[in-house]
């Protein structure tokens, strides 16, 4: 704060000396009191009239452009000035003569010239869509006045863009088809005059039209996210977990737009990339997730165990996901390697070892392991001998059969879509007769899938792809004329479980849900070790796993799902052949969640039989909105809640009916939408069920509508009525908290409450709320109170500056304003 002192004196000459700071001109009008002549001394020669009256012109000249002691410049700083900046300007400049200086400035007239070329301006400022037309117009007062528009101070010529309307007065200029360009500042010009507008060009939102999919690669694999928006060449920003992609990362990523499509590309994903993925335009936003796995193999046919004869082949059949994937054989855990007998082949996904003229020294373990993963197959040959015993010429019939394959000697198992050649030896003399049957059925095909092959003392039983059907028990009778041998076999096809069935949706979240589904009807032949999970968003084509690892049990919670998004999702049972068919695939779902409880349960009115509940909608409602609301009550000494309403409230309040005279009655309300019931909203205090005469109401004074002011030392004393029947309750607080009654003292009667302070304190400013309530109704009322005292004295005095008379002096704010605003200082 500066205040400025001046302070004129006068002696006792004849004349005045007026005191001007250094800034003023250096000429001044004493000059011309100079003696002629070319004495030294002051008392020589005579005084100078004609030069005196040289500058009383001079100062008549000024006047003309301001007062005495100010320049021209500064003059006209002066008259362009608000008054309010008069004296800062008079001190910077070392203007002394305020007075003077005001009083010039009030004579002054500032001349307006105005021009009579433009009945109608153009507006400040016009604002259009883009791609829409907008028209300019104005009026001019002589029809014959050329009129010329400018565009950023260019002349604008007549076209197809823009076109020119004379319509009587009227002047008009139409943009068609307005684009980013058309942004820009716009003059017409009549004659001498001209107006100005500006026109803003509103880009219309960019929208969503086709939302990013979900995506699971595999590390090293290039990834690319798209989507699709309703405006071309619109800017779109891209985020990964909240965080912005830049363009300064392109070593990572590369952005690409085609049109309305924005791509996001990962030439080479890592477990790094993994997250959600998000592109927000200025009207719209979507997001997916994208899973970077580790390569994963899975095993599509595992090889199985074989029991064949001498000088027969063997063959090591598997199958894997990836076609790519080489491996090595190995016998007993020592590799392979081929040889003429031997031969090892990759064709696409299979892979093979086949062994030529098996012989005893080839019974063992044989594996296949995938290179690059830790993975294995494993599986037996079993060595089938042939024992020839000398027989005499009188041969009873005998068949050769010793099975080692599974738990039962005679058990032999097989894998889906391989082949089985069962040779089964025969010795006898005469030669036996063979036969086949199948339960209790005799079999004698020679061809086809399923046949039986007949040698000299060799039977072989031929399946070219198993398949489930070909399971049961087989059984091979020979005989001659001395006697009779039987066999039996059991034949177990294994394959891939069927698919799990009834896929269901039990109950969803906000981000979750949870499925169930019932195991298959045919596990295979073999136990089912486990399942995978998959979803998806309907109408999308990619599907993610949720579990990499066999999960075991048939209830599966999947999360970091999107509220609102439909959704799909299937399940895959395992075993250890390989993975199920794709089954039934679950109904389109919705994530959801119920709402949020209701706010501010308040009571409205009270009858003997009756209770108007009124509420105010949830804070938080989510994507499945609100498909009304559900009241219930319970009667004091009652644990049962009953429900008010059979059908469902739409709006915020209810009035319950049929309700026990008399009782206290506690209310709740609930939200209802798809997702189910929120949790209730539970009024503070129980309700008797009587009538209420009168509700409460407070009759606030006008005076205490606005803050309440008094000065320390001073009484408060305030008088309120209120209404209310029967008598309310009535309460007084202050910031929350209760009146402390060794301070404020309260009063009420059955019409009015008083509040009363003797002697008020600082500490007894704040905010007062007294509450009158009648069972849940009440009302509410606020009083401001502020009790005020004289400010400290002001802080760091100090003068600033000295000129002449004058002086300027600052201050700081005093540190106790006494609680109110500090208004004029004294000096």
């Amino acid at each position: 704060d500066a205040l400025p002192i001046s302070k004129d004196k006068c002696d006792s000459c004849s004349f005045n000396i007026d005191v001007e700071a250094p800034a003023a001109p250096a000429d001044n009008i004493l000059q011309a009191f100079k003696r002629t002549g070319d004495a030294k001394s002051e008392d020589a020669g005579e005084l100078d009239f004609s030069a005196l009256l040289k500058k009383r012109e001079e100062k008549k000249k000024a006047e003309e452009g301001g007062i005495e002691g100010i320049p021209p410049d500064i003059w006209e700083m002066l008259k362009g000035a608000k008054p309010s900046e008069y004296e800062r300007i008079a001190f910077q400049y070392g203007v002394t003569d305020l007075r003077g200086m005001l009083k010039r400035l009030k004579k002054v007239k500032v001349e307006i010239k105005k021009s009579d070329a433009f009945t109608k301006r153009l507006e400040s400022c016009y604002q259009v869509d883009k791609g829409q037309k907008i028209k300019l117009m104005v009026e001019v007062s002589n029809p014959d006045l050329p009129v010329k528009w400018l565009k950023n101070g260019t002349e604008i010529r007549p076209s197809a863009k823009y076109i020119f309307e004379n319509v009587g007065l009227k002047r008009i200029l139409t943009i068609n088809k307005s684009n980013l360009s058309d942004d820009a500042a716009y003059e017409c010009v009549a004659g001498d005059d001209r107006c100005i507008t500006e026109v803003f060009v509103k880009e219309p939102p960019v929208t969503v039209t086709k939302p990013l999919d979900d995506q699971q690669v595999f590390v090293g694999e290039k990834v690319e996210l798209e989507v699709e928006v309703s405006e071309e060449g619109a800017q779109v920003m891209w985020m990964k977990d909240g965080v912005e992609l830049t363009r300064e990362e392109t070593f990572k990523y590369r952005f690409k737009k085609d049109g309305k499509k924005h791509i996001l590309i990962i030439n080479e994903a890592s477990l790094e990339d993994t997250g959600r993925y998000k592109v927000l335009t200025n009207g719209g936003q979507c997001e997916a997730e994208l899973v970077v796995e580790e390569k994963q193999l899975e095993v599509i046919q595992d090889i199985a165990d074989l029991t064949v004869k001498a000088a027969e082949q063997a063959v090591f059949k598997c199958e894997v996901s990836d076609e790519k994937v080489t491996g090595k054989w190995l016998k007993n855990g020592v590799e392979i390697r081929p040889s003429k007998r031997i031969t090892m082949t990759h064709k696409g996904r299979i892979h093979k070892l086949v062994i030529d003229d098996v012989r005893p020294e080839d019974e063992a373990d044989y594996t296949f392991v995938p290179d690059g993963f830790a993975l294995y197959l494993s599986a037996k040959l079993n060595f089938l001998e042939v024992k020839v015993d000398f027989v005499p010429r009188q041969e009873p019939p005998k068949i050769h059969l010793d099975c080692q394959a599974g738990t039962h000697t005679n058990t032999i198992v097989v894998v889906a879509g391989n082949k089985l050649r069962l040779d089964v030896p025969i010795t006898g003399e005469p030669a036996p007769t063979v036969s086949w049957l199948k339960g209790n059925v005799p079999f004698t095909d020679i061809e086809g899938r399923v046949r039986v092959d007949l040698r000299k003392e060799l039977s072989s039983f031929v399946i070219e792809g198993a398949i489930r059907a070909d399971e049961g028990n087989y059984e091979i009778i020979v005989t001659n004329p001395v006697g009779e041998d039987k066999a039996t076999l059991i034949i177990k096809v294994v394959d891939v479980p069927d698919p799990p069935e009834s896929v269901r949706i039990t109950s969803v979240g906000e981000d979750w849900a949870n499925v169930v589904w019932d195991p298959p009807k045919y596990d295979g032949g073999q136990p089912v070790t486990g399942y995978l999970i998959e979803r998806k968003k309907k109408g999308s084509q990619r599907w993610m796993k949720m579990n990499f690892e066999v999960y075991n049990n048939t209830t599966y919670e999947s999360t970091k799902m999107i509220e609102g998004v439909m959704y799909e999702i299937r399940v895959f049972a395992v075993n250890k052949i390989g993975i199920s068919q794709q089954g039934q695939t679950s109904k389109p779902f919705m994530p959801i969640a119920p709402t949020s409880e209701p706010q501010h349960i308040t009571v409205e009115d009270v009858t003997d039989t009756t209770c108007t509940l009124k509420w105010r909608p949830p804070d938080r409602i989510g994507a499945g909105g609100i498909d009304g609301y559900l009241i219930e009550y319970c009667v004091e000494g009652s644990d049962e809640w009953v429900v008010a309403n059979e059908e469902l409230v739409e709006r915020c309040g209810y009035t319950v009916k049929g309700l026990p005279t008399g009782k206290k009655v506690t209310f709740r309300v609930r939200t209802v939408n798809i997702a189910g019931k929120s949790e209730p909203a539970v009024l503070t205090q129980p309700v008797t069920i009587r009538e209420i005469v009168q509700q409460p109401k407070i009759r606030l004074p006008r005076q205490l509508r606005q803050t309440y002011i008094k000065k320390v030392g001073e009484q408060v004393n305030l008088l309120i009525p209120f209404q209310g029947k029967p008598r309310p309750q009535v309460k007084w607080t202050k910031e929350g908290k209760e009146l402390d009654p060794k301070q404020i003292s309260v009063r009420t009667s059955e019409c009015d409450t008083i509040l009363f302070i003797r002697s008020a304190e600082r500490s007894h400013s704040g905010k007062y709320e007294l509450s009158v309530q009648i069972e849940g109704m009440q009302d509410v009322a606020n009083i401001n109170i502020r009790i005020v005292e004289k400010p400290g004295p002001a802080q760091a005095v100090t003068v600033k500056d000295v000129w002449g008379f004058n002086a300027l002096l600052e201050w700081q704010p005093p540190k106790d304003n006494g609680n109110t605003e500090i208004g004029r200082a004294h000096v």
